[in-house]
């Protein structure tokens, strides 16, 4: 019975996950992946997990401190943390034996798409070849576009590291220095979105796609993409030029940077995307200003779509809470998007991962005010509250993005950091649902009235 509850198949993920951040650390450790001595466990075991999980955030130099070895187990940990640990086991068993466990079918599934009735061998023979295609395609236009920047081996590493939304890069300013490069911030822009979106939607607008382009006109309709793809990609499309604006408006109607109006649309596009999910950056970030922050912190909470490498609460999540919000303003009783209602049990998920996450959020903000030295007054701390809310939400969102203080963090930060890391990939929900595994459920029911509200 006990077994049952402490091996679920929904806690597959989760001890996989942690098997090979485990693994990806005591690896980091070696002699032989650092350039010169070898790093701490505890900066190995940040690292390995911010690899893993797709994050992206650093307390040493990625290019200057691990060896071509140590990068190499950092994009290992990215692409097995990118596509799931427990795809690549289920699709090693298809390949072998043909067919998957009932276990890996659900665990995958609910990991992966919106619906586990799917056929999983299929989908996952059609999620790696995508995936191969886009980051080849990816490295490729990196190293046409700038072959002295972009060796073979750092165009490959970047475009999955993009790709999988993580974020490392091996070069000290990030890419900071491409600000004005409309080739690699269109190219590393492209690989954000794709790998935010979801497998599930990738699959099925190259599927509809391609019908549609090689389909003989006079038969049957034309393929159209299904209600919850459109969702997908208007939200995320909403949300990219909704941060566009925004922080174009409030980081340079200052003055205060010599771009001409293009490259600030580049800046202002690639912070829009990044910081929902990747970690990239071609702003220094620390010297960004407050609403900027302010509203990349919005942006990094939501995160990406469902299915994706992206975390956050999803974009999914934040198009039913705005209808959810409508309708309660419009006293309707259903929350409808498109042609459809959501039903209740969404929109009590919605509710229930989105008052979790903040809770998180905000506790978490709070400890680490005591433990980095918040709480003196704004004058006199050396870190400021905004700064360490824009890191907690960072790691939390799985996006990558610092102000600059995650190599000053102390022990009890970092491990901190960590944990929020591996419970922003995951997913609050897979944790939520795990731990009520334990609970048995109740026989009675308690007599309810009515209160007061607002």
């Amino acid at each position: 019975m006990w077994r049952k509850k402490i091996f679920p198949p929904l806690a597959l993920p989760i001890y996989c996950f942690a098997v090979a951040i485990l693994l990806g650390a005591g690896m980091l450790c070696l002699p032989i992946s650092c350039t010169g001595k070898t790093v701490s466990f505890i900066d190995a075991l940040f690292t390995a997990t911010s690899a893993a999980c797709v994050t992206g955030l650093t307390v040493v130099d990625t290019g200057a401190t691990f060896t071509r070895f140590g990068q190499t187990v950092i994009l290992m940990l990215i692409q097995l943390g990118g596509l799931g640990i427990m795809t690549f086991s289920s699709l090693l068993f298809f390949l072998w034996r043909r067919r998957i466990s009932l276990t890996d079918h659900i665990a995958v599934g609910q990991s992966l798409l919106k619906d586990p009735t799917f056929h999983l061998g299929r989908f996952l023979t059609s999620m790696v070849a995508t995936t191969f295609v886009i980051e080849s395609t990816g490295a490729l236009a990196l190293f046409l576009f700038d072959p002295t920047g972009f060796s073979p081996y750092s165009a490959v590493f970047h475009a999955i590291s993009a790709f999988c939304n993580a974020g490392f890069g091996l070069f000290p300013d990030n890419l900071v220095g491409y600000v004005g490069h409309a080739g690699v911030n269109l190219v590393i822009v492209w690989l954000i979105v794709a790998g935010g979106l979801g497998f599930h939607v990738l699959i099925e607008c190259y599927s509809v796609g391609r019908e549609r382009l090689f389909k003989r006109s006079g038969h049957a309709a034309k393929p159209r993409l299904s209600w919850y793809t459109k969702i997908v990609l208007n939200t995320s499309l909403f949300l990219i030029v909704a941060g566009l604006v925004l922080i174009w408006f409030a980081e340079f109607t200052s003055g205060r940077y010599t771009l001409n109006l293009f490259e600030q649309f580049l800046a202002a596009l690639f912070q829009s995307v990044t910081c929902r999910t990747a970690g990239f950056n071609t702003l220094d970030i620390g010297r960004m200003g407050d609403a900027s922050l302010a509203i990349m912190v919005v942006l990094m909470f939501i995160g990406g779509s469902p299915g994706s490498c992206a975390g956050g609460i999803k974009t999914t999540t934040f198009r039913a809470l705005l209808a959810f919000s409508k309708a309660e303003m419009l006293g309707r009783k259903q929350a409808v998007i498109g042609k459809f209602a959501l039903d209740a049990g969404t929109v009590n998920r919605a509710l229930t991962l989105t008052i979790f996450a903040a809770a998180l959020v905000f506790c978490s903000t709070l400890i680490m005010c005591f433990s980095e030295g918040a709480t003196s007054p704004g004058a006199v701390a050396h870190i400021r509250f905004l700064e360490i809310l824009f890191e907690v939400v960072s790691a939390f969102g799985t996006v990558g993005l610092s102000t600059g203080i995650t190599p000053s963090l102390t022990m009890t930060g970092k491990l901190l950091i960590t944990a929020l890391m591996f419970i922003g990939r995951l997913g609050p929900i897979l944790f939520l649902s795990f731990l009520q595994g334990f609970q048995e459920p109740l026989r009675f029911k308690w007599s309810e009235k009515s209160m007061l509200i607002g």
